[in-house]
């Protein structure tokens, strides 16, 4: 069994976004309809469902297949662009099966030339192969951490194969074998594979080429090496991530075996729109039987010109050296001034933080408000990472958000080198 469609999947990787850089006007929907995951990775915490945080295994609703059924409809009439349909969790599509083969068969009867993608760890992948072609799936993402059992033992807590909790490097072995074999039939048969590697400093940093090399072999179309996410709540919460200047080298080496990915944003699991501009809380249901396609907020707000030779930032910090916290969790931003190029520490300005965990969200737009208020009068802010309708509400105001990991200063001539060449 191979695919073989009237459109081939040349041309639905042409309007892929995620698979090919320049797809980027093209839009995707991610149905979060797949809760249950079979495997414990130290940097995941699942539990962590809060609208205003940007992560994979992250969602504000799990649908069911009828359910996203219907909200793909909403979401297809609105979004022209829309060209793909993704299952990435917000647990694992395998583990959730019949979840996932309903979904796809009911969008397909209502669209039948969306393309299809879907997002595992690859545990499953073997027993469910020749389904997934069947369903006519195109695109598949496995992310392999490790090609070495004793490095993923201290990636992943345990999987859970076949009723069987597994540990350690018995559970490392298991899970590579089913993903390389699994990675190795489905390329054959023609879906084209990528595989996500989440880039752990001091765990598989150095270890990451020889995880390039292997997937080739195994018919990899290509790889997206990721940044680590430090997850409030996961094994790895404290654990340091890597700078943008680390992570493009490790791609770039990598890159003379295999096409990498530049451009992914580590999306949620309910993500709607293009990969620069998440729609999602537009079609947020207020309750569970009502998809009212709400325009909450909209991304096409005016933004300023820079044309003035004095910039003003607020950076968020946990360090004070580095950015390295995320919008929603910071308590204080450091406001820094710069007058030709002479950047200037102004001073620490206390707010009170929107988001402690999803106890804590209710009112979170007047508390958002509140914050930016208090940075108004900022050209940019700096952020590791941001929600997207505190995003799309500092784009209102024509406030730029540059999400990155430089240390305070690298980060303000980037943001100004930004900022200069879109002015």
């Amino acid at each position: 069994m191979s695919i073989d469609f009237a459109k081939s999947v040349e041309e639905r990787t042409l309007t892929h976004p995620c698979y090919n850089c320049i797809a980027h006007k093209y839009a995707r929907m991610h149905i979060p309809v797949a809760p249950k995951c079979n495997v414990s990775c130290n940097f995941c915490n699942r539990k962590y469902d809060c609208v205003n945080e940007t992560r994979p295994g992250v969602t504000s609703e799990v649908l069911t297949p009828e359910k996203a059924r219907d909200k793909f409809n909403i979401v297809k009439d609105k979004v022209k662009n829309l060209t793909v349909v993704g299952i990435a969790g917000p647990g694992d599509p395998l583990a959730n099966f019949e979840e996932t083969k309903k979904s796809i068969e009911l969008i397909k009867k209502e669209s039948p030339n969306i393309t299809f993608c879907l997002s595992t760890n690859g545990l499953m992948l073997p027993f469910y192969a020749d389904e997934i072609i069947r369903l006519g799936v195109t695109h598949v993402t496995i992310t392999i951490n490790a090609v070495d059992p004793k490095i993923g033992a201290k990636i992943y807590k345990f999987v859970n194969y076949l009723g069987s909790v597994l540990e350690g490097e018995e559970a490392g072995n298991v899970l590579l074998n089913n993903q390389l074999s699994g990675l190795r039939y489905i390329a054959q048969k023609g879906i084209i594979c990528k595989v996500n590697i989440v880039m752990i400093k001091g765990i598989n940093s150095s270890h990451i080429p020889e995880v390039v090399k292997k997937v080739k072999e195994c018919g990899a179309y290509m790889t997206n090496i990721m940044p680590l996410i430090p997850v409030k709540g996961s094994v790895f919460e404290n654990m340091p991530t890597v700078s943008d200047l680390e992570l493009n080298h490790m791609r770039k080496k990598c890159e003379l075996d295999l096409k990498q990915m530049y451009h992914c944003k580590q999306c949620r699991a309910d993500a709607i729109g293009t990969l620069e501009k998440d729609i999602s809380s537009e079609f947020r249901s207020d309750t569970e039987d009502d998809f009212k396609g709400k325009n909450i907020v909209k991304l096409d707000g005016k933004e300023k010109i820079y044309k003035e030779s004095k910039y003003r930032f607020a950076v968020a910090t946990k360090s004070g050296v580095n950015v390295d916290a995320h919008f929603g969790h910071v308590s204080q931003f450091y406001i820094y001034d710069v007058v030709n190029k002479k950047i200037e520490l102004k001073e620490k300005r206390i707010i009170n933080k929107y988001c402690g965990g999803i106890s804590e969200c209710d009112g979170h737009d007047d508390k958002i408000s509140n914050i930016l208020k208090s940075i108004e009068d900022c050209n940019a802010v700096l952020v590791l990472r941001i929600g997207f309708e505190p995003l799309a509400m500092l784009h209102e105001k024509g406030i730029k958000v540059f999400q990155m990991y430089f240390s305070i200063e690298q980060g303000i001539k980037k943001a100004i080198e930004l900022l200069e060449k879109d002015s």
